[in-house]
């Protein structure tokens, strides 16, 4: 399940302002987060039952971004919903719908906190560091693991 994690940094964790149940006329359901890495994103469902059927969502901000489903994996009653691309800078909204039902219902809207531009390696000449050369740059990798 580790090619199912989008390329990049983990950018931010979004939660709902509640947890709910979501019931539609195929599944229910219930958003657990949703996590915005640098190339995607990443929701995080709970289903009732190992054999549940996943459930068919929609992600709008209010740009208008489409985001397109990539990858779905589903482990006992945990799935994973993988959409690209990632929110835009300056998103301040990121809303989930279903689309197992016929008039996409609201599911969910998560606030995005301000997220700065796409991450940039720091010039540590510049910052005053003495020299560096281009191993110690890309010796660096922040080690980021998924929650279990």
């Amino acid at each position: 399940m580790s090619n199912l994690i989008p390329s990049g940094s983990l950018r931010r964790m979004l939660l709902p302002p509640t947890y709910g149940r979501h019931v539609t006329s195929a599944t229910e359901f219930t958003i657990l987060s949703v996590e915005v890495w640098a190339s995607g994103l990443v929701v995080n469902i709970h289903l009732p039952s190992d054999d549940a059927p996943e459930p068919r969502l929609v992600l709008q901000d209010h740009f208008g971004t489409e985001y397109t489903l990539q990858e779905s994996a589903t482990v006992a009653s945990r799935n994973l919903q993988v959409f690209a691309p990632s929110v835009p800078p300056g998103t301040r909204s990121l809303t989930v719908r279903s689309a197992d039902d016929a008039d996409g219902r609201l599911v969910v809207t998560f606030a995005v906190p301000l997220m700065s531009v796409p991450e940039t390696q720091p010039d540590l000449e510049a910052a005053g560091r003495g020299s560096s050369t281009e191993a110690d740059d890309e010796s660096y990798q922040p080690d980021l693991r998924r929650p279990a």
